[in-house]
């Protein structure tokens, strides 16, 4: 059972879902306890036993999730995070079932593994993520060293590409805590200054909840967007809250979390919102 968080940590980078991520850990341990006395005396690692099993359980699902995608409403965001001091009856949590949250799981970098392909995003996140050797990675994903090498490298080029200037955790903070205000006084002039003129919101509801069906483009458009949020919405609450080991906002509604935001923030400017108001990816906030 020691194997636990790290699993669910792999499982998390690999899918982008906690509930996915649990449901693959549950399905490793099921088949560990399946096995007979002598066959678990029998593996000298398990550890890499159920590593192994719970990747090559992850590749299945990446590799449906194509088609699970085509059939999702609207676009698909990852599923959010809080940090681990902010969970929901965090003294009674088993601090195993947690994810260590730290670069590898921000907004930004989870959206850019769920453009990679199933190989490439299996392999950086073990390879680069957790330091498995190419020679280990291969043997888990049935392929050579060689070949792995190959994915990470394609992975680490998608990754280089898609990076931004990085910005202080401080003045991260101050820029989503700025938002938070302009967005409460409506003050159209303050959030237009706050995001990058090419700044994009994506939002998912999954059908479940009203949300926006295609990305808006534009720091005119987002800011108009909010404000129209606002009036429809006018109690709706904003909270400060660390979204993926990131500043974020919860956006709630008589005290239920309605509304999950992440940002990326690069040269003082807002470049990425991700709104989640899919209520199945809200669990771990409520």
């Amino acid at each position: 059972m020691s194997e636990r968080r790290q699993l669910t940590n792999v499982a998390y980078r690999m899918l982008g879902s906690l509930a996915d991520a649990e449901d693959v850990v549950q399905e490793a341990y099921a088949r560990w306890y399946a096995l007979s006395p002598h066959d678990r005396d029998a593996i000298a690692s398990p550890g890499a036993w159920l590593t192994t099993v719970a990747t090559r359980t992850c590749l299945n699902l990446l590799g449906s999730a194509r088609a699970r995608r085509e059939r999702y409403v609207g676009e698909w965001i990852p599923e959010p995070l809080p940090e681990r001091r902010e969970w929901a009856d965090a003294a009674a949590a088993d601090p195993a079932d947690r994810i260590t949250l730290d670069e590898s799981i921000s907004m930004a970098f989870l959206v850019v593994l769920d453009h990679m392909t199933p190989a490439e995003r299996v392999t950086f996140v073990l390879h680069d993520v957790f330091r498995y050797s190419f020679a280990e990675v291969g043997e888990i994903i049935g392929r050579t060293p060689a070949a792995c090498r190959q994915l990470a490298l394609s992975a680490r080029r998608r990754i280089r590409d898609s990076r931004r200037p990085v910005t202080p955790a401080g003045t991260r903070a101050g820029v989503v805590r700025d938002f938070k205000r302009a967005w409460e006084a409506k003050d159209v002039k303050a959030l237009v200054g706050l995001l990058d003129p090419g700044a994009t919101l994506v939002a998912d509801g999954g059908g479940l909840v009203g949300a926006l069906r295609r990305p808006v483009e534009g720091a005119e458009r987002i800011a108009r967007t909010y404000l129209s949020i606002a009036r429809v919405a006018p109690g709706l609450t904003l909270v400060e809250r660390t979204v993926n080991g990131q500043p974020g906002l919860v956006g709630q509604l008589d005290g239920v979390t309605v509304t999950v935001f992440a940002f990326q923030v690069a040269g003082g400017r807002i470049t990425n919102i991700w709104a989640i108001r899919n209520p199945e990816k809200l669990r771990p906030w409520a």
